[in-house]
């Protein structure tokens, strides 16, 4: 009964989320969760929190969570938004910052939510291919714009754009709010939030669904000059006072607070990452320079979607995008424990006769 659909909706194309299967003795690495789990602290603080107090309403600022992300990125908690996850936080900020009169920027191949955000605030946006070689150019961006937004590293590729690369971008876009979307940035590279000080159109939003583990409670924040973060207020305020429940506000200010567990978490990601990637060339993949908790690459033998298929058969399940088509040939892994590394790296010496 589609007909009681509003027009929006009917236009509407929705993100398409990970794969969640429900196969026994499944080795999933296809959606970047981290696979080492939060810290204990975070488990106690949840259960402490389980308690009769969740007949009560949770601080709508979530004040203590926003002070400990502050102290941590040495900004004002005035600095600091939080959201349901990373991906309300930046619905927010399409909605507050980025709907003008002129389209807003984004790479070809990134995070496939920025069009369908597009889509539904009517915002116009225009792509901008990467290089050959997956990369951002800066150049491409430098031009008359309603805003600029993209993964820092990018998403799916995992490459990465050096920082004094980012303040060009912002010293040539005096005038566009330029979001830079962290959710990978703990696992390689320079946060940009050490831009915001000096560049009043700069928002970085980050995640603690990926380096910190904990996808399930949702929790994202964001961070930008006071001006910025007012606006998203407004809109987190016209659309939900209270997003972030109790039990996700202990969980994440817990993990913040245990930054050595979080730092050692991350060491093991990237050491991770490293022998992946090194045995994958072994076998003759291409695998592009990853600063995120996933490796992108491709074997000139085997299509993107033939090898994540070989893989499913095997119980390891793998991203594999069909567009746009020139990524078509690439696989997207998901950098799990040593025991799920050595089964994918076996599955694959198999499936491309190494």
């Amino acid at each position: 009964m589609t007909r009681f659909w509003s027009a929006v909706v009917h236009g509407l194309t929705p993100y398409v989320p990970g794969e969640q299967p429900k196969l026994a003795n499944l080795v999933k690495l296809n959606t970047n969760e981290n696979p080492y789990g939060p810290s204990p602290r975070v488990l106690d603080a949840v259960r402490a929190e389980a308690a009769d107090t969740l007949r009560l309403y949770p601080d709508p600022g979530s004040d203590r969570l926003r002070a400990a992300i502050a102290a941590l990125h040495g900004v004002g908690a005035d600095q600091v938004f939080v959201g349901n996850g990373s991906d309300e936080v930046l619905a927010h900020a399409f909605m507050a910052l980025l709907k003008h009169e002129q389209p807003i920027l984004f790479p070809d191949i990134t995070y496939s939510f920025y069009p369908v955000y597009c889509g539904l605030y009517e915002i116009a946006f225009r792509t901008v291919p990467l290089t050959e070689t997956f990369e951002i150019r800066v150049d491409d961006y430098l031009t008359p714009n309603g805003g600029v937004i993209f993964p820092n590293p990018n998403a799916p590729t995992g490459r990465l754009l050096a920082l004094d690369e980012i303040e060009r971008l912002l010293a040539g876009n005096p005038d566009s709010v330029v979001v830079i979307d962290e959710a990978y940035i703990d696992f390689g590279g320079q946060s940009a939030v050490d831009l915001v000080a000096r560049f009043p159109q700069l928002l970085v939003t980050r995640t603690l669904s990926k380096s910190h583990a904990l996808a399930g409670l949702r929790v994202g924040y964001a961070i930008g000059q006071v001006h910025l973060i007012e606006a998203l207020n407004r809109v987190k305020d016209s659309f939900n006072s209270y997003p972030l429940d109790r039990l996700a506000q202990a969980g994440a200010l817990a993990s913040m607070e245990d930054h050595a567990y979080f730092e050692g978490v991350c060491e093991k990601v990237v050491a991770s990452r490293t022998r992946l990637a090194g045995a994958m060339a072994e076998m003759g993949f291409e695998v592009l320079p990853s600063a995120a908790n996933f490796i992108f690459a491709r074997h000139s033998g085997h299509d993107g979607a033939e090898l994540a298929a070989a893989l499913r058969e095997r119980s390891i399940v793998v991203r594999h995008f069909g567009q746009p088509a020139r990524i078509a040939p690439f696989v997207r892994i998901t950098v799990g424990t040593d025991a799920q590394i050595d089964a994918l790296l076996a599955a694959l010496k198999a499936i491309v006769n190494c």
